[in-house]
């Protein structure tokens, strides 16, 4: 039997993540932590366990065309071959697969026009 996908990572990828991370923070006691990203920052959103539970991007480079919403990110195996069934089946690929040096990623929106990200560790 083949593994299963797993959800693994939530982000919420805006124009102003310096103010959604203050609301955030504020309304569900979460902490931020700045992430550098050369020029600006985005942000690991922390709970009272010191565990790093989401991330608060802004929508600049890379994440650029990421639409503004909680993104779920999901682990999967051989992400090329779930890339050519999201086309097959009638999705898009929002965000070309990015091979990043610990893992590969893209986004892709469904049929019926919900987005996910596609996630595979190396």
């Amino acid at each position: 039997m083949s593994k299963t996908s797993n959800f693994a990572w939530h982000d919420l990828t805006v124009e102003d993540a310096e103010s959604v991370k203050d609301f955030y923070s504020e309304v569900l006691g979460l902490r931020s932590e700045a992430v550098d990203m050369g020029d600006y920052n985005d942000y690991n959103m922390i709970n009272e366990k010191n565990e790093v539970v989401a991330g608060i991007c802004h929508k600049r480079g890379i994440n650029s065309n990421i639409p503004s919403q909680w993104m779920n990110y999901i682990t999967v195996t051989n992400i090329e071959d779930k890339l050519n069934k999201v086309e097959k089946l009638g999705g898009k690929i929002i965000s070309p697969l990015k091979p990043e040096s610990e893992y590969k990623m893209a986004i892709i929106q469904d049929n019926a026009g919900a987005f996910i990200a596609l996630f595979e560790p190396k």
